[in-house]
Parts: structure tokens; sequence; C-alpha cells
């Protein structure tokens, strides 16, 4: 089913609220004429329309220019909600809660490393477990399996694994506050005790890059970046614990929804008012997920820089 656009100007397009029964306010997406003609070949509009309708949600839906068919609510979407008459979605934040960027710079150039890059990757390879339903080094027990629930990187940094100063540079310093291991399921603790440390599968990845080009220098030597530099970027989230977290509390919020009387034409925008018992408990839940992406990240960044610290001493 296709929903009626509008173009706005050159990077916007405009979903009227008059384009589906049930939308309370338009949704917006930012792209060019290029980019949406990638964006028409999914349900990315449709779903866009549909996240339209979530109560309370604030003057508009929107959909920045990678968007793509997501769950419930498109890839690249953003919305917001009212405190008093608005809800939250699992589906909205996703499955991989906190899925998320690292970039580390080194002082090595282009020409110092590409002489010992086999050397590098391999060394990568055998430190940074990746794929589906690798297992970490890191072993997490039933006595301290909170701890990175509640702590994120910093708990990490303590165990030895990082430096003080990773915190520093990290968003939220590297934890979220008001966690609740207590709204974690069983089978969720259990999926992330063996998977803390791992990079994942999927689209995350763990690269060796150059920079090419510097296009803000003021914000580059802030940043300590150059042309020709090493640098090396992880992408990972909260693997299996965050993946189940969203299982456990899409079920749980799908169930509620008919006794707050919310009615919304897809399943996978199941929700419940913000100042709800199953929304208290699934942020709790979800904050856990991100501190434990958090913890994740800050593994993988040692065990990176150990393999940088063997090969080029």
């Amino acid at each position: 089913m296709s929903v009626p656009i509008e173009r706005v100007d050159e990077y916007r397009w405009r979903i009227p609220p008059t384009a589906k029964p049930g939308m309370r306010v338009p949704a917006i997406i930012f792209a060019d004429e290029k980019l949406m003609e990638q964006i028409r070949n999914d349900l990315s509009l449709e779903q866009a329309a549909n996240s339209a309708m979530l109560p309370g949600i604030v003057k508009a839906a929107y959909a920045m220019p990678d968007i793509h068919q997501g769950y419930g609510l498109p890839i690249g979407a953003v919305v917001a909600t009212e405190p008093e008459t608005g809800v939250v979605t699992p589906g909205g934040v996703g499955y991989d809660i906190n899925c998320g960027v690292r970039l580390l710079r080194t002082e090595l150039t282009k020409t110092e490393a590409l002489p010992r890059l086999k050397e590098v990757v391999n060394g990568l390879f055998a430190a940074v477990p990746s794929g589906v339903g690798s297992q970490g080094k890191v072993r997490l027990t039933r006595e301290n399996a909170r701890e990175p629930l509640e702590r994120g990187a910093a708990w990490a940094v303590e165990e030895g694994l990082g430096e003080p100063e990773d915190l520093v540079t990290a968003e939220a310093s590297g934890c979220i506050q008001g966690a609740d291991p207590d709204a974690v399921s069983p089978k969720a603790n259990e999926r992330g005790r063996s998977q803390l440390g791992t990079l994942g599968s999927g689209n995350h990845f763990l690269e060796v890059q150059i920079v090419e080009k510097i296009y803000d220098e003021p914000a580059a030597n802030v940043l300590g970046l150059f042309p020709g530099q090493v640098t090396v970027m992880i992408h990972s989230g909260s693997r299996g614990f965050g993946h189940q977290v969203c299982t456990d509390y899409l079920a749980t919020m799908e169930r509620a929804m008919r006794k707050y009387g919310i009615e919304l034409p897809d399943r996978q925008l199941a929700c419940t008012p913000l100042r709800s018992e199953e929304a208290r408990a699934y942020l709790g839940a979800m904050r856990a997920a991100a501190n434990y992406a958090w913890a994740n990240r800050q593994c993988l960044t040692h065990w990176a820089r150990e393999v940088f610290h063997k090969v080029f001493r």
C-alpha cells in the first residue's frame, strides 16, 4: 500500500495527517530525490505514517535520510511523545538496544601500518570473538552479572579492560542512570552472560580505517585527527541480551494495550503509556541493555588496543 506524499522543498517530504485514518500528526521525511527513489522500495513510508498514530506524539513523526524498513517504526525514525499522554514502544527503540560505534585513533600513518596490516587483522580476528552466537572471553556469573548492567563501561574499566580516560570520551560516560536489572528476564540474562565482549554478526564490524579527508579542521584538531592517520572503528551493541529485552517487552505491551484502550494498525508498534507499570519496567530493562552495550564496546576497545600494542610495540 502506498501513502500520499507531498514535496516540501529540496530535502523534505511530508505525509499529511489525512493520508491514513488515525494519524495524529504529519510524517516528515528528510531526503533528496535520489534517496526518495530508494525509500519508496520498501514499507518505510507506510511505517512512518503508522508511527504518526502513536498516542501523545509531538509535532510530527520524523524520518532521517537513512530511513529503511524496520520493526514497527522505520529505522532512522525519530518520534517524541508527551510525558503525560505519550507512550513508549520497544519496537521504536529496536532489538539491538544502544547499537553504536566507537572510533579509536592511533598515531600511526597509512605508510607505517600497511606493511604489518595482515598481522594486525589476524591479531584482531584472534582477539575479538565475532559471528552468530559467538561467546566472549568475559564470563559473567550470577553473582557479578548485575555490575555491567548498572555501571556500563565503568565496570569494564575497573575489571582492567581499558583506561579511566576512556569514560571521558564515551557518550554519557558509558553509562545511563536508572537501569533496573530486576526488570530483565532470566532468559535475557542467560543470553547475555556468555556474549559480553563479542562483536556479533550482521552489520556489526571492527575495521581498521584511514582518514582520507578533513572536512572540519578545528574539530579534527580537537579530536587529534589528521589525513593519512590509521583509526579503528567498532560497531556493536547489546547482542542477544538487548534482543531478548525487546522481545520480552513487545509481548508484554501487546497484551497490555487493550487495558489502556490503545489501538494501532501494526502490532509491531505495541506500546503502553509512559507512566504505566509496563513502561517503567521496560525503561529499566532497556537502560540495563544500553549499559551492557557500553560495557561490550569497552571490552572490544581494550582487546583491539592490545593487538596494536603487540604488533607495533
